[in-house]
């Protein structure tokens, strides 16, 4: 196994600078736009959007929520691995409003093709955006691509994206790992 870093924390924090920016210039009102991260991994990338989006708009900033899939993933019971739940914290309807699903990394897409599942429970939203930090473009599954996105990536099947973040793993980095060299 080797790794290797792709982006190091002030290379991360750029480009959470121009995420929100994007966000910003396309939503330039946010009243009916909210953000709603994908539990786990998506709602620390969430987080920091959120945070700049606050600082930026301060009480115009878009409401924010936290989206569990565990129960709408296609491979739900279907291994050995106990699935663990994460929390829904949603707190507001998304009938008729705008949603940004953000996520950290976009792989098959098989992940946002359960949050859109999932976000149905809550309203239907008149559009739903996507935001991801890493796209890892030649891996889907399906045909979902992200609307604004950090950084692509030409990773290969036995590579595996990780994206650190400093309030879970001490440390702002995203990292390839090489899982066997072949």
């Amino acid at each position: 196994m080797s790794k290797r870093t792709l982006l190091n924390g002030q290379e991360i924090q750029v480009i959470l600078q121009r995420l929100a920016c994007q966000l910003i210039e396309n939503h330039s009102d946010f009243k009916n736009t909210v953000i709603i991260g994908l539990q786990p991994r998506g709602v620390f990338l969430a987080n920091r959007i959120q945070a700049i989006l606050e600082a930026e708009l301060k009480e115009n900033a878009p409401a924010f929520g936290k989206l569990d899939i565990t129960f709408y993933r296609d491979d739900f019971r279907r291994g050995d691995k106990i699935l663990q739940a994460n929390q829904t914290e949603i707190n507001f309807i998304v009938e008729n409003k705008h949603v940004i699903f953000v996520d950290d990394v976009l792989y098959t897409g098989r992940s946002i093709r359960s949050a859109l599942t999932a976000i149905q429970s809550f309203g239907r939203p008149k559009t739903v955006e996507l935001l991801t930090l890493i796209d890892r473009r030649f891996s889907r599954h399906l045909p979902i691509q992200p609307d604004y996105n950090g950084k692509q990536v030409d990773a290969i099947n036995h590579e595996r994206v990780v994206v650190k973040w400093k309030e879970n793993d001490g440390e702002d980095v995203v990292e390839i790992i090489r899982l066997n060299d072949e």
